[in-house]
């Protein structure tokens, strides 16, 4: 039905054989070459992170509904990492529907969500969500946290320590997530998803190896 790519930092590629959706496709902010959106999807959990191609086929970096090809996406408005509960939020999570399988995209946010965000993002198959910390995302601890609120069945761990990036600050080792979650891995350059029911049937890690 689509598959799953990570181009590193919070940067996924969704892909069905109708159009691709990128998330966060500024890859220059961590020393890489930016993703090309023409005619394709850009996700943005931050207006900062996307491109802005004016070729691009639509550009979603802000809370609200859209249908695009194979994809139904709906936008939440969160609180950056960074910032206090007070201040306007500034990010955007993202719940994304391809055929029965259910996403949650998650940026550089607050780990404790409300009830009416948890109801928002809704029920969800798989998990994209950052685990790096360092002062900049969710750190392994608050990122486990939130990946047992959600329940999904797979969770996709993105924006971890690399050294072949330029992180703003530096980031852990994705296996401090995997050790604090404490669920099996699998590992495999290309996730290719089918349905719902070709999920794991207990919660399991998806390392997506950085292609």
């Amino acid at each position: 039905m689509f598959d799953l790519e990570y181009k590193g930092g919070n940067t996924v590629v969704f892909s069905t054989k109708k159009v691709s959706l990128t998330t966060d496709p500024k890859l220059s902010l961590v020393g890489l070459k930016d993703i090309k959106t023409k005619d394709e999807v850009e996700l943005a959990t931050e207006s900062r992170f996307s491109v802005n191609n004016p070729e691009a086929r639509i550009i979603i970096d802000s809370p609200g509904e859209y249908e695009v090809g194979d994809f139904t996406i709906h936008g939440v408005a969160a609180t950056r990492h960074i910032d206090t509960p007070e201040q306007e939020r500034l990010s955007t999570m993202y719940h994304v529907e391809c055929g029965d399988v259910k996403v949650a995209v998650l940026g550089n946010i607050d780990g404790k969500l409300d009830d009416d965000q948890l109801e928002a993002i809704g029920v969800v198959d798989i998990l994209i969500i950052p685990v790096g910390g360092g002062g900049y995302t969710l750190d392994a601890t608050s990122a486990a946290a939130l990946t047992r609120s959600i329940e999904p069945k797979v969770v996709i761990p993105v924006h971890y320590a690399d050294a072949t990036l330029k992180y703003e600050v530096p980031q852990d080792q994705l296996a401090t997530f995997v050790s604090e979650l404490g669920a099996p891995v699998e590992a495999t350059a290309k996730y290719k998803i089918k349905s719902s029911a070709s999920l794991p049937a207990v919660l399991t890690v998806i390392e997506l190896t950085r292609s």
